[in-house]
């Protein structure tokens, strides 16, 4: 069976997000006070632990959905480029019932603080008839549970005085009201037992955990979000011509030949200089998280645009996090067929040879040609984002890396004003994802960026992973030296001060003392 789904419904503000956030135990949905902020259904799996530990966890898909009744703030209808937010409001309500439709669990959040109020009525009311749900998704693949529980939750029940205002919420009909407080995790124990308690008995295995997660990311209206749309094969985010309409990082899981991947779609981001409110910075710490935590990336950009600061900015961002990337020019269907200056038709060689030169520094990432309007190559695109996961999560012999350094290293030495001869003792691969190679030698020094630079080019060439970004270090004979001399219960800080983490140093220690005897 697959596991348990649990929505999370209410009025703007009375904290839905920060309730997803405290069982996801991180920050996951954007939490403001201004309403609107939340717009796509914001999903994310979260391991559930039982009362006591006695028995075993639970992996649960916990989705946010936007506050029902309010979309924009007063005196913000209009965004800083005159577009009218109120016309997302049919979109917000459609992700608001597809969330409810597929839930096991509705978690009804209601502002103890606030007290009950006519639009948390009108909520229940719908809740209770169906109106909200149901009667409005058209269902495929039996996605609806056969039964679904709904819950009054109590948030911001901070201390004890709060509690009797929370039994105010019996009279909705849903029972007592489950208390919490995300500000300080007053009940927050409770809640969450409690919750467990809920869940449906399992019946075989439950399973969410994805075999990628694949972040999208690029420049407002590139088209993300509806590249995230054909993927799942169904209106998973809202597509809108509203430029920045997608906030927060919105997880979309989807099956491809036996394989699950979580799509990440991502907000559109502009130049910092340009950002409007705390919600873009909000938006924009949100994508870089997204960028953290997948296994590969798409960075999409607009086949109709040229490439801009911001494309820069996030393939800058994709390469320090040292993730996979592919590079998709979408929109194709728009640009087939189009002339340059010359009268020549454009193709996809002419793209190629523009985003080269404009993104130098991800020289080494494939360019997929593609279209989420009409699906053009789109099934291709995970087929090489898959690829490129399995080159950085491929590991290289010992053996062959010490001789291909010292091949690469005698064949062309790094230059030294005094003469000194650069000699290379040791290398190895220390870890995968990405592929990070160790090098142990007697001056450092000698190695500056240009010759990295030089190694890393010769490395795509005769290692198994040439279009991933492979991770170099470079350490002196005398560092690894002093590392091996401490005791164990200070490993960690001494390998600090040389210069090296743990991890970096994982397979080095014995091995390497052989190589350490030939000086």
């Amino acid at each position: 069976m697959p596991a348990p789904r649990i929505a999370i419904v209410g009025r703007p503000n009375v904290g839905k997000s920060s309730l997803l956030n405290l069982m996801a135990r991180q920050k996951i949905a954007i939490v403001d006070d201004m309403p609107g902020v939340t717009r796509d259904r914001v999903s994310v799996v979260v391991d559930l632990e039982s009362p006591d530990n006695a028995l075993p966890s639970r992996e649960i898909e916990v989705t946010d959905t936007g506050g029902y009744g309010v979309y924009t703030a007063e005196g913000e209808r209009f965004d800083d480029v005159g577009a009218d937010l109120s016309g997302l409001r049919d979109d917000i309500e459609q992700q608001i019932s597809n969330a409810v439709a597929t839930a096991d669990i509705i978690l009804f959040v209601l502002d103890t603080q606030a007290g009950l109020t006519r639009d948390d009525e009108l909520i229940a009311q719908m809740l209770r008839s169906g109106k909200l749900g149901r009667g409005k998704v058209v269902m495929r693949d039996g996605d609806a549970p056969a039964e679904q529980q709904i819950r009054a939750v109590a948030t911001k029940v901070d201390g004890p005085k709060w509690e009797p205002h929370a039994h105010e919420f019996a009279a909705l009909g849903f029972g007592v009201p489950m208390m919490v407080s995300s500000k300080n995790n007053y009940f927050r124990r409770d809640f969450l037992d409690a919750l467990y308690e809920m869940l449906p008995e399992p019946d075989g295995e439950e399973r969410l955990r994805s075999d990628m997660n694949l972040a999208i990311i690029g420049k407002r209206n590139a088209g993300k979000s509806s590249l995230v749309n054909a993927l799942a094969g169904e209106a998973r985010v809202i597509v809108s011509e509203i430029a920045g309409t997608t906030r927060d990082a919105v997880d979309v899981r989807i099956e491809v030949d036996d394989k699950s991947v979580t799509l990440i779609d991502t907000a559109g981001l502009r130049k910092k200089k340009s950002f409007h409110g705390a919600v873009e910075w909000y938006a924009y710490d949100r994508a870089k998280r997204a960028i953290g935590r997948a296994d590969a990336i798409v960075l999409l950009v607009d086949a109709e645009s040229d490439i801009s600061q911001v494309d820069e900015q996030l393939a800058m961002l994709a390469q320090k996090a040292f993730k996979p990337v592919v590079i998709a020019v979408n929109k194709w269907d728009l640009v087939k067929g189009r002339r340059n200056t010359q009268g020549q038709k454009i193709g996809p060689a002419d793209y190629e040879e523009y985003i080269r030169r404009e993104l130098k520094g991800l020289s080494f990432a494939p360019i997929a040609i593609i279209s989420a309007q009409t699906g053009l190559n789109l099934r291709a695109l995970l087929g090489l984002a898959f690829e490129l996961l399995e080159q950085a999560s491929t590991r290289e012999s010992t053996g062959k890396l010490n001789r291909l350094v010292r091949e690469i290293v005698e064949r062309q030495p790094p230059t030294s004003k005094t003469g000194t001869r650069a000699k290379v003792y040791y290398a190895a691969q220390v870890r995968t994802n990405p592929p990070t190679i160790a090098v142990v030698v007697n001056h450092p020094d000698l190695f500056t960026s240009n010759y990295e630079r030089y190694m890393m080019n010769r490395f795509r060439e005769a290692l198994p992973y040439p279009e991933v970004p492979i991770r170099l270090i470079v350490r002196g004979k005398r560092r690894v030296e002093d590392l091996h001399r401490v005791d164990d219960d200070h490993a960690v800080d001494n390998a600090e001060e040389v210069g090296w983490t743990d991890a970096e140093l994982a397979s080095l220690p014995d091995e390497a003392e052989a190589y350490f005897d030939e000086d």
